[in-house]
C-alpha cells in the first residue's frame, strides 16, 4: 500500500513487562474496530496493532493510526467520539498510553 506525502502517522504505544495486563483479543477485536468506526468519518485511512514477537520488559503493543491530513488527525481527537475510545483502554489495560508522530526518514 503506498500512502500519499499528506499522510499523518501516530504511533500509541504500550510499555510494561509480561505482567502487565493487556488483553490482545479485546485491543484486537473491540478496540481497534471502536477506533476506525469512531474516527474513519474524519479521516483515519487505517488503524493496525502490532505485538512483539518475544514478551519481554518494554514494549506491549503498538498501534499505528494513518490520518489522511493534519486535518483528519485534529478533527479525530478533537470529536465527540474521542472521549469514548479514551475510555474504552481501562477495558484492556492499566497501561498508560503514548502517543508519538511518526516523521518520514
Amino acid at each position: 500500500m503506498h500512502s500519499s506525502d499528506t499522510d499523518v502517522v501516530i504511533y500509541v504505544t504500550y510499555t510494561g513487562t509480561p505482567e502487565s495486563r493487556f488483553d490482545r483479543d479485546y485491543y484486537t477485536g473491540k478496540h481497534m474496530p471502536l477506533v476506525m468506526a469512531a474516527w474513519q468519518q474524519y479521516g483515519l485511512k487505517s488503524a493496525a496493532a502490532f505485538y512483539p514477537a518475544v514478551a519481554g520488559d518494554g514494549t506491549v503493543a503498538i498501534c499505528e493510526c494513518r490520518f489522511a491530513d493534519e486535518v483528519a488527525l485534529e478533527a479525530a481527537f478533537a470529536s465527540p467520539e474521542a472521549a469514548g475510545v479514551m475510555a474504552d483502554v481501562a477495558r484492556f489495560t492499566d497501561l498508560v498510553p503514548a502517543r508519538v508522530r511518526a516523521a518520514a526518514l
